[in-house]
């Protein structure tokens, strides 16, 4: 199976899990999606260009010339190129979204318009920079994991169509895991998730744990709101939903239609999240979802400082995205991801916030 994400790690774990082998294109060519894949291209300067054809349709090329695929598996990265998606499904079989669907998907007018035909609390958009900007937030069209995210009243004058703009909403960040076929979805569970703020990205992807504290009236808006959506969408496979969640109720924010950043704390102990995806693609949904005995948390570990040379160094086993040795991370980048497993959701964030200052300290050590 070809599998193309911005780290295809995860994806390529659960498949081998599920029987499938799995070929892997992604930006980073870490040592443990090394060890996992069958066979691996690195797409280069994908950190700072994104998914471009010029080098991911050659790299897919190369791949399925050493095994024949099943078909593809797209993850993050995808999220504002529907376009790209084409061009990948014209060549291989595509196991999920179509590239018509993430476009609807990734639609801020469209999506809100769908909202407001399902009774969706929604906050709301503007596709033109607010007269009173303190209360809104600028995003990018088809952003993903929170770095795109900026306050509108440090946003100048953006009028390109690149950007929207989303009224501030209070509450805690919420996502719902789920799988879809044609009409129907089924939610796997719930992650809180939270922000590892830098200078320049206030709103950067920290890490998620669940199961989220939630009400049961929460719990039940947040489902209603998914089947909703996978319906108006045509939604497939795996995707998430955002929310915000207080006291007063639940806001929907956005749809991440494909397998994303919590696949590793919701993947069943004796099942596999990609198999599922690949049996929800052909309209086949499990009869229930998944029970986790404990609470499960993964946080991104960014570096520091600029590393010229990543060393070798002695890693836990609950560190995964391990990077190859001599590979340069500038600061800001994605070093690594721990895990933590714990009695309760508090516990499993606070052992995964420890685990990112030990590998801190590790990567300090390991420099010249």
């Amino acid at each position: 199976m070809l599998i193309v994400a911005a780290s295809g790690r995860a994806l390529a774990a659960s498949a081998r899990r599920g029987g499938f082998v799995p070929l892997v294109a992604d930006f980073f060519g870490d040592q443990d999606t090394i060890a996992v894949a069958a066979a691996h291209v690195r797409l280069r300067d994908g950190l700072e260009r994104g998914m471009r054809s010029d080098n991911i349709l050659p790299a897919l090329e190369s791949l399925a010339a050493r095994q024949e695929p099943a078909g593809i598996v797209y993850g993050t990265g995808f999220e504002d190129r529907p376009e790209l998606i084409s061009s990948i499904r014209r060549r291989w079989k595509l196991l999920g979204n179509p590239p018509e669907v993430v476009a609807r998907a990734k639609d801020p007018l469209g999506l809100s318009k769908l909202c407001c035909g399902n009774g969706i609390a929604h906050p709301d958009i503007s596709l033109s920079p607010p007269s009173g900007p303190h209360n809104w937030l600028r995003k990018r069209k088809g952003g993903a994991g929170g770095q795109h995210i900026r306050a509108a009243v440090n946003d100048g004058d953006a009028r390109d169509g690149t950007f929207y703009y989303q009224r501030r909403v209070d509450g805690t960040p919420t996502s719902a895991l789920f799988l879809a076929e044609e009409n129907r979805a089924l939610v796997l569970g719930f992650s809180a998730q939270w922000s590892s703020p830098a200078s320049e990205q206030p709103f950067r992807y920290g890490g998620a744990v669940q199961p989220a504290s939630l009400a049961r009236a929460a719990i039940e808006a947040m489902t209603e709101t998914v089947q909703k959506l996978a319906a108006g969408l045509s939604l497939v496979g795996l995707n998430s939903a955002d929310f915000l969640v207080d006291e007063r109720g639940i806001q929907f924010l956005e749809i991440n239609p494909r397998p994303g950043a919590t696949l590793d704390i919701f993947e069943p102990v004796d099942d596999s999240l990609f198999a599922m995806h690949i049996a929800a693609c052909g309209n086949i949904l499990p009869a229930k979802a998944p029970c986790f005995e404990r609470a499960r948390a993964s946080a991104i570990v960014y570096a520091e400082r600029d590393i010229a040379a990543f060393p070798m160094l002695d890693w836990p086993h609950w560190a995964a995205d391990r990077p190859a040795i001599g590979s340069r991370i500038a600061r800001g980048d994605p070093l690594c991801t721990v895990f933590a497993c714990a009695t309760g959701a508090a516990e499993a964030r606070a052992l995964a916030e420890r685990r990112i200052a030990m590998i801190l300290s590790l990567t300090i050590v390991g420099l010249p």
